[in-house]
Formats: C-alpha cells, structure tokens, sequence
C-alpha cells in the first residue's frame, strides 16, 4: 500500500465530537416540535392538521431511509467499487429503518383519522359500494399486519448489510463482500415488492377509490433522487467537519451528482407516464387523483414541482461541472430535499385540504417534518457513533480510494 493510501486510511477515526452535538440538537428539535404539534392535537379542529401534518413528515423521512437502503443493496448487486468510501453512511441511513417502524406506531392510533376507508359505511357515503369490493384488502388488522411486515423486513435488510460490514472492518474475511453480493439479489426484488406495497397503503389509500400500477415506481423514483441528494450533502457536511477529508474525491461527486441527475430524470419521466397514460385512458376511478389537484392552488403547486422537482434541476445537474464543483452540487442537494419534500406535501395533503394549499396550511407539515427529520439525523449519528465511517477493509476500498472518472 502506497503511503497516500496509508493517510487516507490513517485520517478515518471513530466519528465522536461533531455527531454528538447533532444527536444533541436533532434530539432537541424533533422532540420540541412533536411537543408543540402534540398540544395543537388537542385543541378543538386540530386532530386533522395534526395527523395530515405528521403523516406527511413520516413519508418524506421513510422515503430517505428506503432510498439509503436501495442503494446499499444495489451496490452490492452491481458490484460497485466506486461507491465503497460512500457506502458506510448509507448504511447508517439505512438503520433509521428501526426508528421509522417506531414513528410508524402514531400513525396505527390516528389511522382512522387519516384513512377514510377506515370509517363506518355510513360515514364514508356513495363511496361506500365501492370500496366494498375491497374489503378484503382494505381492512384494519390486515392493514396493521402489512406495515409491520414491511419494517420487519426493511430492518432485517438493513441490520444484515450493516452488521456484516462492521464485522469486515475487524476480521477482513472477503467472504463476507461475496455472501452480501450473493444476498443482495434476492433482496432487490424484496425491496420492490414491500416498499410499492407500502406506497400503495400510506400513500394511495388516502384516495381508496384511485389506483395507479405506476404509483410503486414513483415512490421509488423519489426515494432514489431524494436519497442521493442526502447522500451528496451528508457528504460535504462530514468533510466540512474533519471527516473523509482525502477519501471523497471530487470523482466520488461526480458519481454521486450523475445518479442524482439520472434519478431526476427518472423521476420527471415516471411522472408524466403516470399522468399521461391516466390522462388519455380517461377512467373516472383514474382521473379523480389528479382532477383533485389541479383546482385552485393545488394546481399552482402542480406546475411548481414540474418545475422545481424536474426542469430546473434537469438543466443545473445536465453539465459535468455541475457535479464536480463542491459548492455547486451542494446547492443541488439541497434543492433535491426541498422539493421532494413539496412533492410529498403534493401526495398526502390535497385528501385532507381539498380547498386548496397555503402558505398558513404548509406550516404545521413543515415544522413537523424537521422535527421528525431532526429525529432521525439524531438516531443516524447516534447508529455512527464510535463506528468507522469508513468500511476499512472492504476488498475494494483500495479502487474506490483511486477511483476516477476521467482517464486521461
């Protein structure tokens, strides 16, 4: 090993100080802001904001946590060398699984406040007949059993890929890269099948009537991008404290800023098939999704996030510079989050403010998504704790140290 190697290697410590004072304030925040919120649930009117509010923090937190999750396993299915220096805080990422399933719990005890189908037949109206048909699917316990199956099975996923690198770091056995690229296949296809399931019971049984066979690889497409836009900041965030200062290359961002792109696009292009296919099959089952959002301000915030979710940062990541210049992909990551958050307001608030979106009614989803995401930058720093943030004895850490992108 070349002694550039060796202070790459030398330089990855334990992460301690600078994780600390995060666990302190992301504990802080997410516990204040729960508090304040828990209060205005108990005011008269206020049950339905509450809910709405956390659910659409939950969704947006749950959709990072499974993107750091699909990116580990594709790393190992692909066989990634590139990724290795990356990968370790993905995983950590991944682990927020197990607090997830523990903010899922809320969500069981105001699901009947939040999922229309859940109510008596008598309250639910002409649409009732409807969801008849669909009360073998549509159903509490079977509804209860289904979310806890699919976090039993993301925290299995996530503490296997986890715990077998902790374990590389101190005994090297590179059978332990060959069992999780054996595992990881099979797991790509578990993954799919949960989280589109889960999609279909968080997110689309808001409108039980509306079903879309698109709506799993949309939620896909958004914890992707969202995820890589988390994994990029995450990056530059450690750096800026001490941490990977001479193992994240500009090369690493380079990658991350191109999956970044790529997922943009996916994104933007899931989007418009969904909408199109809807739009020209012109089923009134379909269409009743999309005619709630485009009334009134809804409408607004539609073609904001065409905008801001797609065009715009379509054309800021398109050039290779884009992503190879620290400032400008940080800038980029966090316009990623931003808008994959309104994204999210988009998915769950138009069932409960059909009235339309304000920038009063966005106040309540905001603070409690920061309080939820302080939650979980907490529980991740605290998973890192006195922890590599480095797999340093991965087979292929020595490519991902040398990788590059431009061979000249």
């Amino acid at each position: 090993m070349s002694e550039v190697q060796r202070i790459h290697l030398d330089e990855e410590r334990p992460l301690l100080g600078s994780l600390g004072r995060l666990i302190t304030v992301g504990g802080v925040v997410g516990g204040l802001v729960c508090v304040v919120l828990g209060v205005v649930l108990a005011l008269p009117g206020g049950a339905s904001a509450v809910w709405s509010s956390y659910l659409t923090g939950f969704i947006y937190c749950l959709t990072l946590s499974l993107g750091a999750l699909i990116f580990v396993i594709i790393q190992h299915v692909t066989r990634a060398g590139w990724s290795v220096v990356v990968r370790r805080i993905a995983e950590f990422y991944s682990n927020n699984l197990i607090l997830m399933a523990v903010l899922a719990i809320p969500i069981i005890f105001g699901s009947h406040a939040l999922y229309s189908w859940m109510q008596p037949s008598e309250a639910i109206g002409e649409e009732a007949h409807l969801l008849a048909h669909k009360a073998v699917y549509l159903n509490p316990v079977f509804f209860f059993v289904r979310i806890a199956l699919y976090f039993v099975v993301w925290i299995i996923l996530s503490r296997y890929f986890l715990s077998r690198s902790l374990r590389q770091d101190k005994d090297g056995n590179p059978e332990i890269t060959v069992r999780m690229w054996v595992t990881s296949g099979p797991s790509v296809l578990i993954f799919a099948l949960t989280s589109t399931f889960a999609a279909f019971d968080l997110v689309m049984s808001l409108t039980p009537t509306w079903y879309s066979t698109m709506f799993g690889v949309y939620f896909f497409a958004g914890s992707m991008v969202s995820f890589m836009a988390l994994l990029g900041a995450t990056c530059l965030f450690l750096q800026g404290r001490g941490h990977l200062v001479n193992v994240i290359t500009r090369e690493h961002y380079h990658d991350i800023g191109k999956l970044t792109f790529a997922f943009t696009f996916f994104w933007g292009y899931i989007a418009f098939s969904q909408f199109m296919l809807i739009w020209y099959g012109n089923i009134q089952e379909e269409t009743e999704w999309f005619k709630m959002r485009q009334q009134g301000t809804w409408l607004w915030l539609e073609v904001a996030i065409l905008f801001g979710h797609f065009f715009i940062p379509f054309l800021g990541l398109i050039g290779r510079w884009a992503k190879r210049r620290v400032a400008v992909l940080a800038f980029w990551c966090l316009w990623v989050l931003i808008w994959h958050w309104v994204d999210i307001v988009y998915l769950v608030l138009p069932h409960f403010l059909p009235q339309g979106v304000t920038v009063m009614n966005l106040a309540p989803p905001a603070l409690m998504s920061l309080g939820l995401l302080g939650l979980c930058f907490a529980f991740a720093a605290a998973s890192a704790q006195g922890k590599p943030i480095l797999p340093v004895r991965d087979p292929r850490l020595i490519e991902s140290l040398e990788f590059d992108n431009i061979k000249v």
